[in-house]
């Protein structure tokens, strides 16, 4: 399961925005998506600097989503870009202009949140979060620090109306829903504001960490693995390449038997192991730090003794090792204790295999 959390703040002391229209267009993509099912969306108003913090340690989410105002500085001088002003909407900043999102202090009036406070508390959190979207004029220059940590990071070049903002938002979570990458959606979401004749389309700029760009998400495997199920509640035989699949569903997994040989074949053993190991290591993520390498080693530890305490699992995972070996899951997991517990299964492999 996805969480999408969007978090959004229209201090007293600035213009009036949209945004509950705007969660409305993303709520109804995510919704009515083909993969409705793995997502859940999770919406907090009248952000504070508290709340955020608190909003990221209790709903974890892959994917935040911030909606409302954006600020330009420049030097001492401080400039609410309501996304409502029609005159700033095609002002592009200058180059020492700096910027960035704007939440709420306890009087409800505006509260500038640095650059570099709003990085390192993504920095916090960066095995958990996938994607940051800062919806909100002059959030571009925030977008670039924060993506140092986060795999990908959308802000905004320059101030952006309302009607930019909700279609892109449109066109992104109809795009995420259906199953597609992060840079789909942003083409799409860019797409869909020049579609509406909004001439803004240059306004939103992606960030990718080409670090982490290989690095699998959760959702992938979610999809994937989703995929098979679909297919496999649907006939009870099903031809994969030159092999054939006869399938039995138990409690949450499926579980079959592969005849013949084949990619397909290699590929679904794989998937399937991989998605019922990142279920293993998300459960215990509740009981064992990730943060230290005695935690991590501690969670690869746990992960194969419920393999071996699951006989029926054992033999699945089993199988996905031999047609794919550990290099398969190296691109299926995505979790701080990865690697660790691929080594614990390479280990495990070769005690079975004696």
């Amino acid at each position: 399961m996805k969480k999408v959390l969007i978090l959004s703040a229209n201090p007293r002391n600035t213009d009036w925005l949209r945004l509950d229209e705007e969660i409305r267009e993303i709520k109804t993509a995510l919704k009515r998506s083909k993969y409705r099912d793995n997502f859940e969306v999770i919406t907090e108003g009248a952000v504070r600097i508290d709340d955020l913090r608190r909003a990221l340690l209790d709903y974890e989410p892959q994917i935040v989503h911030f909606s409302g105002h954006g600020i330009r500085t420049n030097s001492s001088v401080l400039e609410d870009n309501s996304r409502l002003v029609q005159q700033q909407r095609n002002i592009v900043p200058k180059p020492e202009v700096s910027g960035g999102i704007a939440l709420e202090n306890n009087s409800g009036q505006m509260q500038l949140v640095s650059t570099k406070s709003l990085t390192d508390l993504f920095k916090s959190f960066k095995n958990k979060i996938e994607c940051v979207l800062l919806n909100a004029c002059y959030s571009e220059v925030q977008a670039e620090e924060i993506h140092k940590h986060i795999y990908c990071v959308i802000g905004m070049e320059s101030s952006i109306g309302d009607d930019a903002a909700i279609k892109f938002s449109q066109g992104f979570y109809d795009v995420i829903g259906a199953g597609r990458n992060y840079e789909d959606a942003f083409q799409l979401g860019c797409n869909n504001i020049d579609l509406n004749g909004i001439p803004q389309s240059f306004i939103p700029k992606i960030k990718i960490n080409k670090i982490l760009e290989n690095l699998p998400s959760s959702n992938q495997i979610i999809l994937k693995n989703q995929e098979l199920k679909s297919d496999m509640t649907e006939k009870r035989s099903i031809n994969i390449g030159s092999g054939n699949y006869n399938e039995r569903i138990q409690g949450n997994y499926v579980q079959g038997n592969y005849y013949a040989d084949g990619g397909g074949q290699k590929q679904s053993l794989e998937v399937d192991a991989a998605a019922e190991i990142q279920k293993l290591l998300e459960q215990l993520d509740k009981s064992y730090s990730t943060d230290t390498t005695l935690g991590k080693m501690q969670v690869a530890a746990e992960t194969i003794k419920s393999i071996e305490n699951n006989p029926s699992l054992a033999e699945r995972i089993l199988s996905a090792l031999e047609a794919g070996g550990v290099q398969a899951f190296e691109q299926l997991l995505n979790h701080p204790a990865a690697s660790f517990v691929i080594g614990a299964l390479e280990d495990w492999q070769k005690t079975k295999g004696n």
